[in-house]
């Protein structure tokens, strides 16, 4: 099967930073799915791991956390899909990614594809749906009635992959005042389209902005970058008793100035239970399921920003580097194999 892998963590303007190689075609077994890859789309992960994890001496690492495909074949243990259905999963770290012709994912972190979109379409959502939904209902706790109103929820880097479905999902399902972060007039439209009610300049101390809009102490905040770059005036506009949720790797961060507001910590990481196999695995499949229907049923939209082409080294190149520039807005989605 062809795939596209590094053999060394290099510079992504080196020629080898990723390579198209020939791998043989995995097999399932236990609760594995093997997968048809249609699509996928890029992640910051993907960046960290081929800058900072390079493969073994001799050996090539495939990487890629996100994507779309139809199940070719099940492992004997496999009781919710079959051959012939089309899935989407972000994977699991520890096992080899999705950048490549055929993939194995365990079953209980897989949903089925929302009907309504194409395969480029839903490979941009699995990983940032997942991330977005676990930090906004299971760290930061925050109710689903739309009801409970009265609250707010300040998004840092909104424009972004899990930016972009967290808007929605405190818009459409909670009864939260959602304020973005954006420091771009086109990643400022973005994020006012998918439903912020107020979008602020992070290039600005985020502390100011929420005072110049005279927005009262922000209850739960979602750091989503450069949380130890805004980390001051984080403690500063978070309310008391408030939520902070990171999702990033910050420089060394003085928790302490949380402490005489009550101020609680949280993280996330959506490959938390694919690491530890979790007694919970199966949730990230229901909840997959769940951002599918709320897809097809129109509550939730694609954050697909752009299409790179087929799925081979040199688009991924391009992909890699465009999300080290930190300018990407939405997501950046690959599909077919040449």
């Amino acid at each position: 099967m062809k795939a596209i892998a590094y053999r060394q963590s290099l510079p992504i303007t080196h020629d080898e930073a990723l390579i198209d190689i020939d791998l043989p075609a995995p097999q399932a077994q236990g609760r594995d799915l093997l997968v048809a890859v249609k699509a996928i789309s890029v992640n910051p992960v993907d960046v960290k791991i081929r800058a900072n994890a390079p493969p073994a001496e001799g050996a090539a690492k495939v990487i890629g956390w996100d994507a779309a495909g139809v199940v070719q074949a099940v492992g004997p243990d496999v009781t919710m899909f079959k051959p012939g259905d089309e899935v989407w999963y972000a994977g699991d770290l520890t096992r080899p990614g999705t950048n490549s012709e055929l993939h194995l994912v365990d079953e209980r972190i897989v949903g089925h594809k929302p009907r309504t979109l194409d395969f480029a379409q839903a490979a941009a959502l699995p990983l940032t749906a997942i991330t977005a939904w676990e930090l906004l209902f299971e760290r930061l706790q925050v109710s689903r009635d739309k009801g409970v109103t009265g609250k707010s929820l300040l998004v840092i880097g909104a424009a972004g992959g899990v930016g972009s479905i967290l808007v929605q999902l405190a818009r459409q399902l909670t009864g939260l005042t959602v304020i973005g972060t954006a420091s771009r007039e086109d990643t400022a439209d973005w994020v006012k389209e998918l439903g912020a009610h107020h979008v602020i300049d992070h290039s600005k101390p985020l502390n100011e902005e929420i005072a110049r809009l005279g927005l009262p102490p922000v209850t739960y905040v979602a750091a989503l970058n450069q949380t130890d770059h805004h980390w001051p005036a984080i403690a500063e506009l978070v309310a008391p008793q408030g939520k902070v949720a990171l999702i990033d790797d910050p420089a060394a961060i003085d928790v302490r100035v949380l402490k005489r507001k009550s101020v609680s910590l949280h993280w996330e990481f959506m490959f938390t239970r694919s690491m530890f196999e979790t007694d919970d695995m199966a949730q990230q499949h229901q909840l997959l399921d769940d951002v599918a229907q709320l897809v097809d049923t129109g509550v939730i939209k694609t954050t697909l920003g752009e299409r790179y082409g087929a799925i081979n080294a040199a688009n991924l190149k391009r992909a890699h580097a465009l999300i080290e520039s930190n300018r990407a807005k939405g997501k950046i989605v690959l599909e077919g194999f040449e």
